[in-house]
């Protein structure tokens, strides 16, 4: 092709116009996008960072430019930082405090977001992958508000309804941030966003065989459950009802069976709406749980974070602490003996 013969490139499903051939950096350059903010794929395959100089974007090639996007107290010496320290959440091989871990959208702008994840003590957050908006390269983006230095970013596919676009969207994500540990949703319709098992098991198996640490969104199912371990999953996280309805934990007894059937850390996701909620699964035995609506849409998302963070920690005491059994009768707490 002559140096100076036009190409037509379209980015994320827009025309652009380039006066000749230039290489991706070049094509990112001239958008005016950051190159260490994104991961961009060509023609349907991901490009490392370390070859965007010496990669020759074409005359109809199609490119997909993404980044992610949203959508603790110190209590030092207390009982339950105590607690914390001696009890260590554990997760594909990482060691975390806090087994709260939370969503980044929903929020009113991004300095909420960040607020909000300070007082909720969470050391890991779910990140969307979307599209840049390359008619504005500048916007503020997450990560200069919330710090992947300081909080694990948890990449997902919110809003993907086949394996095969779940499967990409997370070669992207480790392309963009080298992150390995990702959280794989596969929706089987828009009215429930319940997951879709066969879809979500075979991704998962194409993941793991790609080397990434997968936590699966699945539903309370036992057997589900089970097979996800088998694949290689790094964690099980059935939904404790519809995602966003804040209903709470609707189907008790088969959490607490998933819980008893895997040696996986079991997180409870969606469908969380108050604290007591995340009480709830902790007592259950549950390693942590993920939220993001119960906290976005609280009337002050800032105070319930806090809320959320302390009912996690309790939660998991109460469970190594041990319930008192149950009774029919009641049974007196002060003793007879000596009674007037």
């Amino acid at each position: 092709m002559d140096a100076r013969t036009p190409v037509r490139v379209r980015v994320n499903g827009e025309d652009h116009h380039f006066d000749s051939p230039l290489s991706l950096a070049a094509v990112l350059d001239r958008l005016g996008i950051d190159r260490r903010k994104v991961a961009v794929e060509r023609n349907l395959e991901v490009v490392p960072g370390s070859a965007y100089e010496d990669t020759q974007i074409a005359d109809g090639d199609q490119l997909e430019i993404v980044h992610f996007i949203g959508g603790g107290m110190d209590d030092g010496g207390s009982v339950l930082a105590v607690a914390e320290r001696d009890d260590p959440f554990e997760i594909a091989g990482r060691r975390f405090t806090s087994r709260l871990l939370v969503g980044t959208g929903k929020y009113r702008d991004f300095e909420e977001t960040a607020a909000a994840i300070a007082a909720s003590g969470a050391e890991i957050v779910t990140v969307a992958v979307r599209r840049v908006n390359v008619s504005d390269p500048a916007s503020p983006r997450l990560v200069d508000y919330v710090d992947p230095k300081q909080i694990t970013y948890l990449p997902n596919t919110a809003g993907c309804y086949t394996a095969e676009d779940a499967v990409r969207t997370l070669r992207l994500a480790r392309e963009a941030g080298g992150w390995e540990m990702v959280k794989l949703e596969v929706l089987g319709d828009q009215k429930t966003l319940y997951p879709d098992m066969v879809e979500t098991l075979k991704a998962a198996e194409v993941l793991v065989k790609e080397g990434f640490q997968v936590l699966a969104y699945c539903s309370d199912d036992v057997i589900m459950a089970k097979r996800l371990e088998t694949i290689g999953c790094a964690a099980i996280m059935p939904l404790a009802a519809p995602i966003g309805s804040g209903l709470g934990i609707q189907n008790r007894v088969n959490v607490r069976l998933i819980v008893e059937g895997t040696d996986l850390p079991v997180l409870v996701d969606a469908g969380v709406g108050t604290a007591s909620d995340a009480t709830i699964a902790m007592e259950l035995g549950c390693a942590g749980v993920l939220m993001n609506t119960a906290i976005a849409e609280a009337k002050d998302p800032v105070r319930m974070a806090s809320a959320m963070g302390l009912a996690v920690k309790s939660g998991r005491l109460a469970y190594l602490a041990g319930r008192m059994p149950k009774r029919l009768y009641a049974d007196p707490s002060s003793p007879l003996g000596g009674l007037i």
